[in-house]
Order: C-alpha cells, then sequence, then structure tokens
C-alpha cells in the first residue's frame, strides 16, 4: 500500500484539532502547518503524535501548497481542522491507496450547520480533490477558495468527509464577512443583482426549501456574503 500524509494548516484550532487528527490516526503521517497559535493547537497536535511544523501566513493555497511539499509521502490527503475522516472514508481510501486507479480523487464532503446536516442548497455532495499524489497535483494559488489543480487522471470517492461548518449563525457572519474581505471585488451592479440571484439559485434551484427554516437562513446568509463581497473595497 502506498504511504499515506494527512496535512493541516491550523492557527488558534484548539477547539476542533484533537478530533481531526484522531480521525487522521490512520495515516502513516499526520502533519500539522501552523502559522502562529497563541492558543494549545500545537501541543495537543505533538500529544497525539503528528508532525508540527511553522510557516507563516501566506494565504489559503500557497499555505496548503506548503504543507504538502512538507509532508514526507507523495500520497496526501489534505484536512482542514474542523472536518473529519469517517470510519467508511478511512475504509475507501486505506483501499483506493492498495493500487490507485487515478492521481487525484474527489471527495465529497457533508455540511454540518448549527448541528444539522445539510444536504440540499448545493451544498452535498461539495466535492473538491483532498487525496491526490503531490507529484501530479498542486494547490493554486488563491488567497481564499483554494483549490487543487492537475493535468493528471481524477477518480471520485463515495464516503464524505464530515465538515462542522458553522456552529452558530453568529460564527457564519463573523466567518464570512472575514472570507468576502480576503476575496473582495467591488462591483456595484453585482452587489445589487448577484445577492437576489444567489438566494434564488440555493432556495430554489438547489431544492434549499427541503431543508425547511435553515435552508431559507442559509440561503439568505450565503446572499448576504455575496453582497458583501461585491460592496467592499478590495484595495
Amino acid at each position: 500500500m502506498n504511504k499515506l500524509s494527512v496535512v493541516i494548516i491550523t492557527k488558534n484550532e484548539e477547539k476542533f484539532i484533537e478530533d481531526a487528527i484522531k480521525s487522521a490516526s490512520f495515516a502513516d503521517e499526520v502533519l500539522i502547518l501552523d502559522s502562529g497559535s497563541s492558543d494549545k493547537t500545537c501541543e495537543i497536535a505533538k500529544n497525539l503524535g503528528a508532525r508540527v511544523e511553522y510557516q507563516k501566513w501566506l494565504g489559503f493555497g500557497k499555505q496548503k501548497q506548503k504543507a504538502v511539499e512538507l509532508a514526507k509521502n507523495n500520497w496526501v490527503f489534505v484536512l482542514d481542522s474542523d472536518e473529519r475522516i469517517t470510519k467508511e472514508l478511512k475504509e475507501e481510501i486505506i483501499n483506493e491507496l492498495k493500487s490507485p486507479k487515478f492521481d487525484a480523487y474527489f471527495t465529497p464532503r457533508l455540511n454540518n450547520f448549527w448541528g444539522k446536516d445539510i444536504k440540499y442548497l448545493g451544498l452535498y455532495p461539495d466535492y473538491s480533490i483532498r487525496l491526490f499524489d503531490k507529484t501530479k497535483a498542486k494547490f493554486n494559488d488563491r488567497d481564499v477558495h483554494e483549490s487543487v489543480e492537475c493535468n493528471c487522471k481524477k477518480g471520485y470517492l463515495k464516503n464524505p468527509m464530515k465538515h462542522l461548518a458553522y456552529e452558530s449563525i453568529e460564527e457564519f457572519i463573523t466567518k464570512q464577512n472575514r472570507y468576502s474581505s480576503i476575496g473582495a471585488k467591488t462591483n456595484k451592479m453585482k452587489a445589487l443583482i448577484s445577492p437576489f440571484w444567489t438566494f434564488f439559485k440555493l432556495y430554489f434551484i438547489k431544492l434549499g426549501f427541503l431543508e425547511g427554516w435553515d435552508g431559507f437562513v442559509i440561503a439568505k446568509l450565503y446572499s448576504e456574503y455575496t453582497f458583501w463581497k461585491y460592496i467592499k473595497d478590495n484595495k
């Protein structure tokens, strides 16, 4: 079987990091790339046997690529601290790495909002490349909404990882306000039109209404994020 490194970038993630590392404990290496935590993130990680390295913050894309480059093994799985590799996904990864048919694998993600798994609004299966041969693929340089790019053979894993997206509406607003500042693209016309389209797409086209009140709230919040992104100064 090909050896696997699970890499996680962190900063002040003591609330989440223990369970993230434990879910990845089947890997040959768990690498934490920290950007200056002032809490117990690094201490917890070391106590759990993870390898901890430091890198000044470079932006999401470059930071994750740095973590990938530091990994000892060619095969890597990129996990966020608020994500968990489920038992079913672990077994699927182990089986795939015995004789990989692809160079990179899209992994489904099940998002959990304030205690509820969300399967509509376009939030599931929420595929992204997470398992890949680092000699064949790499992260782009985007500061936010980064992704793995490759001109290689790509496949899909069936079992999802779990994403503890937001514990509360307040947390959602705080995070999306930060992301909208990072990805600001001042455009008054889009600020006027895009929020309405975002809500309509998520709530009606993506069947958000099937999630009940939570679907309405999530669609509304994402439409507000769209407004913030286009109204903020991108200087």
